[in-house]
């Protein structure tokens, strides 16, 4: 073939692609701006290249390089009486390994949800299903926190900076909540939760889906652990 016909063909490939990208981006902004319309929330479209800085106790948001937040909502939700802050939407990152001739470069992108929790003060907590080198670490000593129920410790990898606070939030019925309802990957640090697969963009379905999930999950934390994170009204009155 001629190369400057090859070299035309690509071109014309490359601007079809791209205008095609192009028309599923409007479409996917279209589609969060309308849902963020529907829940009463704002809805920004800019690039947040400071979302780790506001973030950094999650590692979701700290792999490879070139970070940003974007289609981020902004809202909140009410749990059992008290007001929680939501900020939700899409992040993208860029992960380069070889070098020279054989260096490549790959864009991620995936959805996630953060909620403020609304309380003096929280433990951290990981709940996530458990994956191969979970398993590997434990069989080397590196185990996770274990409960009674063999087929929960089985699915799922939980760590926690206070076991008991993690066996108060994981009992009986919460198990058997996350066992029956496919949950997202759980990170509770510095007062915060974000929820996330880190795989995928979630469909607009998804994120309401995902809401919804996180108001049933913490409206199945016990009242005594959350009035134990509640601010001392003593110590706010003086």
């Amino acid at each position: 073939m001629n190369p400057i016909a090859f070299i035309l063909i690509a071109l014309a490939i490359w601007a079809i692609v791209a205008y095609f990208g192009h028309l599923q981006m409007q479409k996917r902004r279209q589609e969060l701006s309308d849902l963020a319309a529907e829940l009463g929330w704002h809805f920004d479209d800019s690039q947040n290249w400071s979302h780790e800085d506001r973030y950094p106790q999650f590692g979701v948001f700290t792999r490879g390089h070139s970070r940003y937040a974007y289609h981020t909502l902004r809202g909140q939700t009410v749990i059992e009486g008290r007001v929680w802050p939501v900020v939700m939407g899409d992040y993208r990152f860029r992960e380069t390994s070889g070098s020279g001739k054989n260096r490549t470069t790959r864009t991620y992108s995936f959805s996630y949800l953060i909620l403020e929790l609304p309380f003096l003060r929280s433990c951290d907590l990981i709940v996530r299903k458990e994956g191969f080198f979970d398993k590997l670490a434990g069989m080397i000593g590196f185990d996770d926190i274990d409960f009674e129920s063999a087929e929960f410790s089985d699915r799922f990898h939980v760590k926690s900076s206070d076991k008991k606070f993690a066996y108060d939030v994981l009992h009986p019925r919460m198990m058997e909540f996350l066992l029956d309802s496919d949950p997202p990957g759980i990170d509770i640090a510095r007062r915060a939760c974000c929820l996330y697969t880190g795989t995928s963009s979630w469909t607009p379905t998804k994120f309401k889906r995902t809401l919804h999930w996180a108001n049933e999950f913490f409206g199945r934390w016990p009242s005594y652990v959350t009035e134990s994170l509640e601010p001392d009204s003593q110590q706010l009155s003086n």
